[in-house]
Order: structure tokens, then C-alpha cells, then sequence
């Protein structure tokens, strides 16, 4: 029987083994695991202020800017005046960065196919139910550890 400390190795180990996979896929376009999260919030976002941007991706409006200098720099997105408030900018995708995502939306569904290749119905039943439950778990310890411990009055 495994113990808590082996499967948590082997989390930790698909964790890199995945980020490696990404950064080998990624090598020479100028991405990084940050501009990606970037496209893919924009794509699912779309057309959108880099306020709004920096408030889905949880950072801080100076981190989004060196994003998307970076990405507009390769070609993946452009800034264009806001429509409705001539103070904003609008971030676009570019069709660079409209194929791009949609590449990795193609990459990703072959990743995750070839993933779980073999495994029986039940298995990925009981897979998923098993990885949502210590999702679940973790973001409840990530949260617990950013509020800080208890302070008695």
C-alpha cells in the first residue's frame, strides 16, 4: 500500500514531468508557463483590459504588463484602444496567437488522451474522483496557509 508521502512524490513528479514537457513544446517561440496562462485567459476571456487580465490571473497589473510586453513583442497579442473608455487599452489576440491556442488546445487534448490511454472507464471514473478530491483538499491548505495562522485576542 502506498503511503501519503509516495503518492505525494509522485504528484510532485508529474508536476515536473508536465512543466518539462511544456517548456520542451515551448522552446524558441517565447513562451513561458505565465504567457501561456495569459493566452489562454485571453482566449477564454476575450478582448480584454489589462486590469481585467492581471484580476484573472491573480497577479499584479506590473507582472501583466511584462506579460504582455512580451507576448505583443512575438507577435501573440496587440493592444488597441478601448471601444467604450478612450483612458483603456484592449488586449487582442493576434492570428499568431489565435493559431497558437488553438494548437495547444489540440496538444492538450492529445497529452490527455495519450495520458490515460488504457485505462478502463472505471479507472478514469475513480482516477478523477480521486485527483478532484485532493485538488479540493490542496486548495483548502493553499487558502488555510495564505490567510495566515489564528491569532488569539
Amino acid at each position: 500500500m502506498a503511503t501519503g508521502v509516495e503518492v505525494f512524490d509522485q504528484l510532485l513528479e508529474i508536476s515536473l514531468l508536465l512543466q518539462a514537457d511544456m517548456a520542451r513544446s515551448f522552446a524558441g517561440t517565447g513562451l513561458t508557463a505565465s504567457r501561456t496562462h495569459l493566452l489562454w485567459e485571453l482566449r477564454r476571456l476575450g478582448p480584454s483590459t489589462q486590469q481585467a487580465l492581471a484580476s484573472a490571473l491573480q497577479v499584479s497589473a506590473r507582472n501583466v504588463t511584462g506579460l504582455v510586453d512580451a507576448l505583443e513583442a512575438h507577435g501573440y497579442l496587440q493592444r488597441r484602444p478601448h471601444p467604450g473608455d478612450r483612458r483603456a487599452v484592449q488586449v487582442t489576440l493576434t492570428d499568431l496567437g489565435k493559431r497558437t491556442v488553438a494548437t495547444m488546445e489540440a496538444d492538450r487534448q492529445q497529452a490527455a488522451a495519450d495520458l490515460v490511454a488504457g485505462l478502463s472507464g472505471t479507472e478514469l471514473d475513480q482516477l478523477g474522483a480521486t485527483l478532484g478530491t485532493m485538488v479540493g483538499r490542496l486548495r483548502l491548505l493553499v487558502e488555510s496557509a495564505a490567510s495566515g495562522p489564528a491569532v488569539a485576542s
